[in-house]
């Protein structure tokens, strides 16, 4: 890597990049070649202790902040892994940690730090939704001591490698309530058992990127009163918390991206050698790749502002939602000028250019679009009317 200066998380990055140098190219090639969930590199992550980075260490985790967590997703991908395969737990896990109770987080938490469950999952999304959270159909009614869920869901990932997973329902119909986002709850749900149970049906939704992703269906989903976490319709506002930090570690990641193809594509061109002169000597190769540079750059000082202000427990919707478009639109510019400047080699899955392509690509997209970023801009930081 040609940037090689410090910051005072380098210990962080030395130890996780001396992690991840175990899991080579050709070790994620492989795994996304074959559709395979990386289980050895997640388990390796765990037994470091990495994914109980924010735990609280009176339940067994190390109580780093949210910026500490994005330097370790950073270093994955900017190694030439796929956070997507376990980021989950870093940012679902705030919902717990932030909102459970005393008894939930003595429950759940030591036995997630020490890999023995797994929450990497978080059911919000639904078919005919979307983006528009509110008007989610799922539903959960009260029934004695337990909540009885009912509903769909749709792009949850990570369920098959979860035994637990948070799910937003909504507990007061849409019509009952003063502000549409309140209403719905959320509840921890053992996914395992659900399923055993044939309460949660889970359909796998092949993709262009190898991340596990799929359709929820519950059937008479039956959750025990203690599994609501925080308050009865204040759900919404809960997994905020988890959706600011969900946009700082996408950020990073897409800023890790961003290095790997910058590093890679300089190595390339100053290598090759076409007409009697390394390609990287033509300014239309150097512009683009010096462009991408400086606004994965730019992209990495907003990351840093948004989760300082998160762990300052400050307002940081903006700068979270603009930490995530800068970096997510700085790695795929820098993604675009790595596969052309490899010419055909960059579509040769031996340079795992085209891997790497493809897994940045997904962040225009998701968790939230670029288009619904700048609307959000718009309205609440520029006082524009409201656009949606």
């Amino acid at each position: 890597m040609f940037d090689q200066r410090t910051d005072d998380y380098q210990d962080i990055r030395d130890a996780v990049r001396a992690l991840c140098s175990e899991f080579p190219d050709e070790y994620h090639r492989k795994i996304d070649e074959s559709r395979a969930y990386p289980e050895e590199f997640v388990d390796a992550l765990t037994k470091a202790g990495w994914m109980a980075a924010l735990i609280p260490e009176a339940y067994g985790g190390s109580g780093l902040g949210l910026t500490e967590a994005s330097v370790i997703m950073e270093e994955i991908n900017r190694s030439g892994g796929n956070s997507g395969a376990c980021h989950g737990q870093m940012y679902v896990i705030n919902t717990l940690i932030k909102h459970g109770s005393e008894t939930q987080k003595q429950k759940y938490l030591p036995r997630i730090a020490t890999g023995e469950w797994r929450l990497q999952s978080m059911a919000v999304t639904e078919p005919t939704t979307g983006s528009d959270t509110t008007k989610i159909k799922t539903n959960a009614v009260k029934k004695g001591d337990r909540w009885i869920i009912n509903g769909q869901k749709v792009w949850i990932s990570r369920v098959q490698h979860s035994e637990l997973i948070i799910v937003l329902a909504r507990t007061t119909p849409v019509e009952q309530v003063k502000k549409a986002s309140d209403g719905m709850s959320i509840f921890i749900v053992d996914a395992k058992e659900a399923q055993a149970n044939g309460q949660l049906v889970v359909k796998p939704i092949p993709n262009m990127v190898n991340h596990e992703t799929n359709e929820l269906f519950f059937d008479n989903l039956e959750v025990p009163e203690e599994n609501l976490i925080g308050t009865e319709g204040q759900g919404f506002k809960h997994l905020l918390s988890g959706l600011n930090a969900e946009r700082v570690l996408i950020a990073a990641e897409c800023i890790g991206d961003g290095y790997w193809f910058t590093d890679r594509v300089v190595k390339y061109v100053n290598e090759r050698v076409v007409f009697g002169r390394p390609i990287g000597q033509n300014q239309g190769v150097q512009f683009p790749i010096a462009e991408a540079f400086i606004e994965v750059e730019a992209a990495n000082l907003m990351r840093f502002k948004a989760a300082a202000l998160y762990d300052a427990d400050q307002p940081c919707g903006a700068e979270a939602n603009m930490a995530k478009y800068l970096a997510a639109k700085s790695s795929w510019e820098a993604a675009n000028a790595c596969i052309q400047f490899h010419g055909g080699f960059g579509f040769a899955n031996e340079y795992d250019v085209e891997r790497k392509f493809r897994e940045t690509r997904l962040y225009q997209v998701a968790p939230i679009s670029t288009n619904m970023i700048l609307g959000y801009i718009g309205q609440h930081v520029l006082g524009m009317p409201k656009s949606y």
